[in-house]
């Protein structure tokens, strides 16, 4: 199935598998935990590097930086063609992925991450995967995507943030 025949509808069909955070079960999905230099003038955070593509990160053609407000959730979007490599550079993030390629094992996965200025991570999310994220710090939290592909709007397809598993996005009470 093509990203542009994703429809709320069908999603709303679908049996997910919500696996436990922090863990890596959908094929395809890379994360990578950063480096950190840090010395008495502060620090450094390498982002990315070529050398990584080797442990099956992509060659990077556009990069830019998102900042989102405290408690926004932005989502659900896949896309066609273009594979997305996340990292935060200030605040605190939880991203979530769905796998929807009907041909892959793991279709119908579910998985959420944190990352931020105290886990420092890249995350890689391929073409035909869900995503999106919830800023979970104050004041807004700087998102860098670094993506495969130039940015194509005609690449993106968007769906509502609660049309399905509303509740997969963190802080839970309790």
């Amino acid at each position: 199935m093509k990203a542009n025949e994703v429809t709320v509808e069908w999603l709303k069909t679908l049996d997910f598998k919500v696996q436990g955070a922090n863990k890596a079960t959908i094929q395809g999905v890379i994360v990578r935990d950063l480096t950190v230099h840090l010395d008495g003038r502060g620090e450094v955070t390498e982002l990315y590097s070529k050398p990584w593509m080797k442990d099956g990160l992509d060659d990077i053609a556009h990069i830019y930086q998102s900042a989102t407000d405290y408690g926004v959730i932005k989502c659900w979007h896949l896309h066609e063609v273009h594979t997305d490599h996340f990292t935060v550079t200030r605040g605190k993030l939880q991203v979530s992925i769905v796998d929807l390629r009907l041909d892959s094992p793991t279709f119908c996965h579910v998985n959420s991450f944190f990352l931020g200025s105290l886990r420092p991570r890249l995350i890689k999310i391929p073409p035909r995967l869900m995503h999106g994220w919830k800023a979970l710090s104050e004041p807004e939290v700087l998102v860098v995507n670094c993506q495969s592909h130039v940015y194509d709007a005609a690449d993106e397809f968007k769906f509502p943030w609660d049309c399905v598993l509303p509740d997969v996005w963190e802080p839970k009470n309790g």
